[in-house]
């Protein structure tokens, strides 16, 4: 046989822009990438952050104002209260006063009552002696 035709080869030429990156390439690549999902990352732990405090500060205004209000009408009552109680107060010093005038005045009418006997019965015994 003769010689046998050799089929023509061609070398594959590198497209412009395709070469494959060098490893020291992909490395720099992947911590530029790194780097900015971190700054990424940071900024929205920040905003989360802020949200929760700001989150925690009306919290904590809405229990103050709550409290207040609470302490308010607890004082509004106490007050309600101091007056009932001192009504109530005078109220019992007027009923002892006016016991104490009715027991006068029946102790007043049990002795003119004793006296007026006592009197009939000196009357009863002159008249008896006579």
């Amino acid at each position: 046989m003769a010689a046998a035709k050799k089929k023509a080869t061609t070398r594959r030429r590198a497209v412009a822009g395709t070469k494959r990156k060098t490893a020291k390439k992909r490395a720099v690549s992947k911590k530029k990438v790194a780097a900015t999902k971190k700054k990424a990352l940071t900024a929205k732990l920040r905003e989360d952050l802020k949200a929760t405090k700001q989150a925690l500060n009306y919290a904590k205004k809405a229990a103050k104002d709550e409290l207040k209000l609470a302490r308010d009408a607890a004082k509004a009552e106490i007050a309600v209260l101091k007056d009932e109680l001192k009504a109530a107060l005078k109220r019992e010093q007027e009923l002892l006063k006016m016991g104490e005038k009715k027991l006068k005045a029946m102790v007043a009418a049990g002795e003119k009552w004793e006296r007026a006997q006592v009197r009939k019965i000196q009357k009863l015994a002159k008249k008896k002696r006579k």
